[in-house]
């Protein structure tokens, strides 16, 4: 699995951009808030989340880790594949993306083309209690909730490729989250949940 990719911009579109790495061209899909976000220089650091199906690998590049894990949480969601995640993203950031689903703003998750009334529901519902956005006005428990959803999916996704059922992973991590404190690293959380599985 490619995590990030260092290298020369050599193509830069709104939906895509060619990135060379030690001799290699990579093609990697891109958001418009990741595009604004791109250097004009030649010299580029992506974060990277890769998908494989039968037919297909392809690499999403996001400028910022934030952003990474917003579209993670997207996929996430019955009926939200990678473009559809990317086309949310390319209509707002991370940081509203958050807001909309937080405040429950169907009509703001509506706008975004190919969205429904339906999906838009689905992922505010199944998303809500995950983006870590406090309605409290408090920002440090804000920081603190993103912090914690970051860390629950990347430890979900190692978990589940482990090949753990993800409703089991879930239930196990959020266990463990809720009864500790805020300084959990990667690894400690995934031991952690290895020993519970």
């Amino acid at each position: 699995m490619i995590h990030h990719l260092n290298g020369r911009l050599i193509e830069k579109h709104p939906t895509h951009i060619v990135i060379e790495c030690g001799g290699v061209g990579y093609l990697v899909s891109i958001s418009l808030t990741t595009f604004e976000a791109l250097p004009d220089d030649e010299t580029l650091f992506l974060n990277i989340h890769m998908v494989v199906r039968e037919d297909s690998q392809t690499l999403y590049g996001f400028a910022t880790k934030e952003e990474r894990s917003m579209f993670l949480l997207l996929i996430s969601v019955s009926g939200v594949g990678a473009n559809t995640a990317r086309l949310i993203l390319s209509a707002m950031d991370s940081a509203t993306a958050s807001e909309v689903i937080a405040s429950g703003d169907v009509d703001a998750m509506k706008k975004v083309k190919g969205i429904g009334a339906k999906t838009a529901q689905r992922i505010i519902i199944d998303l809500r209690d995950k983006v870590g956005v406090s309605t409290g006005g408090g920002g440090a428990k804000s920081e603190i909730s993103f912090q914690h959803n970051t860390l629950k999916n990347e430890a979900l996704m190692a978990l589940t490729t482990l090949g753990f059922d993800q409703s089991r992973v879930e239930k196990t991590l959020e266990q463990i989250l809720d009864k500790a404190d805020n300084d959990y690293s990667l690894e400690a959380l995934i031991k952690q949940a290895l020993q519970k599985l």
